[in-house]
């Protein structure tokens, strides 16, 4: 049984225990349709993680722990099936802090169920807090997806403009179409279109643009790996972003749970990137866009220096330094 937050929600659990297999929305589909895949190895499940049919650091979250949880159901030995999970997604860092959780827990099924129930909640807090940040009628820039698809449900970054959006504020987002994969345009595009919340799809090179003429109140981000100093590792092109909102003087937000933060990385230079498939530079949909041969550099991510960013906002409040994330 969903929780409470789902019985009327247009969207479902990105991801949920089923008793004796995992069930996840299948996001390489949207938006053309909402798929939802039933989970049954560990195998599996890493091959989703890493074809990006579930993504986004609180969900991966999830589907770490309930990876775990599902190896032990199945008498599986849990630490192989937990060095497989880890793999599958380096920058990611609340996915070897689920897959962790789960590992040393008595029972990791109920561990695994607690992480999602528990996300749920703590994003609902970074919404609530994050409200304070967003003015009547702002116009907010965001970037990859960061709604409930990212993580069992409701959302960081998008999180804070949907709860925004429910206490009156009347927000417009301007949505990055996010390349190479377009979570932004397949992803957010699609949330917001779901939640009723107004929204503008814009290429990523367009941003600079739309803040010079005025048009961007402040941006709002989500992050994959936040080390100690506040570095922020998140979707590519978000420190161009961060950069552009410097420039122009406008705030630039981080919206993540604290526990994507790794105190055991002291700042963004130590932040492993992930480096993906030429394929998806080079295509779209499975259409080639450059001639046969061309080689491709694809990083997953960037790194956001903190000094660029004006304050994080977790479920604990809204801080101008690292310090509220540890």
């Amino acid at each position: 049984m969903p929780p409470p937050l789902f019985e009327d929600s247009p969207i479902p659990p990105t991801i949920e225990w089923m008793g004796d297999h995992i069930r996840l929305i299948d996001q390489r589909k949207l938006p053309g349709e909402l798929v939802l895949v039933d989970v049954r190895s560990v195998e599996q499940l890493c091959e989703l993680i890493f074809d990006l049919a579930i993504r986004g650091a609180p969900a991966l979250g999830a589907a770490g722990a309930m990876g775990v949880a599902l190896a032990s159901v199945q008498g599986r030995e849990m630490a192989e099936a937990a060095s497989l999970l880890r793999a599958t997604r380096p920058t990611a860092v609340n996915l070897a802090w689920g897959v962790d959780r789960a590992l040393a827990a008595a029972d990791p099924v109920a561990e695994a169920v607690q992480i999602a129930v528990n996300d749920v909640a703590v994003n609902q807090a970074i919404g609530a807090h994050g409200t304070s940040v967003v003015p009547d009628g702002a116009r907010v820039l965001t970037h990859c997806n960061t709604g409930s698809l990212a993580c069992v449900g409701w959302g960081t970054a998008l999180g804070v403009i949907r709860s925004a959006h429910e206490a009156g504020r009347q927000p417009l987002v301007w949505v990055d179409e996010t390349r190479p994969v377009l979570q932004g345009a397949r992803l957010t595009a699609w949330e917001l279109q779901q939640l009723g919340i107004p929204a503008v799809l814009v290429v990523d090179s367009m941003a600079g643009s739309l803040m010079a003429a005025g048009e961007v109140d402040l941006a709002i981000v989500g992050a994959d790996r936040i080390a100690a100093n506040g570095d922020v590792a998140n979707k590519i092109g978000t420190y161009s972003l961060a950069v552009l909102a410097r420039y122009h003087d406008i705030p630039f937000y981080v919206a993540a749970p604290s526990s994507t933060t790794d105190p055991t990385t002291p700042s963004g230079s130590e932040i492993v990137v992930e480096l993906r498939p030429d394929a998806e530079v080079v295509e779209v949909g499975g259409i080639r866009l450059a001639p046969a041969g061309t080689a491709a550099q694809n990083w997953a991510f960037d790194v956001t220096p903190a000094e660029l960013v004006t304050g994080y906002i977790t479920e604990k409040g809204i801080s101008t330094t690292a310090s509220c994330l540890i």
